[in-house]
């Protein structure tokens, strides 16, 4: 494995100072790794102010959205083309998107082929819901995702992005892990071999070896080392749990001494 690439998605959480702070929380706790790649994905108000007061060498930004068109009269929306010069990821098709906004397969598609075409790194989410698990259609939702968002792209393009598999029905609000069920390994690793396999099919063998795959669930410290024990999972999409300093510091800490005990040549 290479570096372990973790992102924090904010979601719609902070005003501008309150971002700055959490900036700060973080900046102060986490120091410089070689072997893991921290990413924020604050709101897009914050990603401005927040390019300019993060230290680079630690963090990288993404977007949360953006829109396919690279400009027009298309009042409120921020294209991938705006965003160039500020992320070098935007999250793509997330569950959130998908389902309170109707994002469809196809608008997904074309915004994951506007992520590529201005440099930018897309996070493709897929994921079944709880009903579609409870069915068996796991991987017919995940063949579908991928047919839809990957269809524009070529072999190399595939290799470069990056796909969260996010179990909808194991994502809290990062507030009460009560009230939703939790994914075991087994479950995401057959998810993780589904999508390697696919791209690999569909693609080729390269670019299934080199996209990275993260883990979209709930993730808390705990957990860390029992995911990136399973083949195939790069990293992962941190939601609530990223809006605590304390919380997502000690995922990027886990991550750190995971590469450590696995690989003796890691250094911090």
């Amino acid at each position: 494995m290479g570096k372990i690439l973790v992102v924090g998605n904010w979601k719609m959480h902070l005003n501008a100072s309150q971002a700055s702070l959490l900036l700060h929380r973080l900046q102060e706790r986490i120091p410089i790794y070689k072997d893991v790649e921290v990413v924020l994905s604050p709101s897009m108000l914050t990603l401005q102010p927040l390019s300019v007061q993060l230290d680079r060498r630690k963090f990288r930004l993404a977007a949360q959205n953006a829109y396919f068109v690279d400009e027009g009269a298309f009042t409120g929306e921020v294209s991938f083309t705006m965003l160039r010069e500020l992320v070098h990821y935007v999250i793509v098709g997330h569950s959130e998107r998908r389902r309170y906004f109707h994002e469809d397969l196809d608008m997904v598609k074309q915004k994951v082929a506007a992520s590529v075409r201005n440099d930018i790194t897309p996070i493709l989410c897929v994921g079944e819901t709880k009903t579609e698990r409870d069915d068996g259609e796991t991987k017919q939702v995940l063949h579908d995702q991928l047919l839809s968002g990957l269809s524009n792209l070529t072999p190399a393009e595939v290799g470069n992005i990056v796909v969260a598999y996010e179990p909808v029905w194991a994502i809290s609000d990062g507030t009460n892990f009560a009230d939703h069920f939790i994914a075991k390994p087994q479950q995401v690793a057959e998810a993780v071999d589904y999508i390697r396999r696919y791209i690999k099919d569909v693609f080729n063998d390269k670019a299934s070896r080199e996209v990275r795959i993260l883990y979209g669930g709930s993730a808390v410290p705990d957990i860390v080392q029992g995911f990136l024990d399973v083949p195939g999972v790069d990293g992962f999409l941190v939601g609530g749990a990223s809006l605590n300093y304390h919380t997502f510091s000690s995922i990027i800490q886990a991550c750190h001494r995971w590469q450590r005990g696995g690989k003796e040549d890691a250094d911090a």
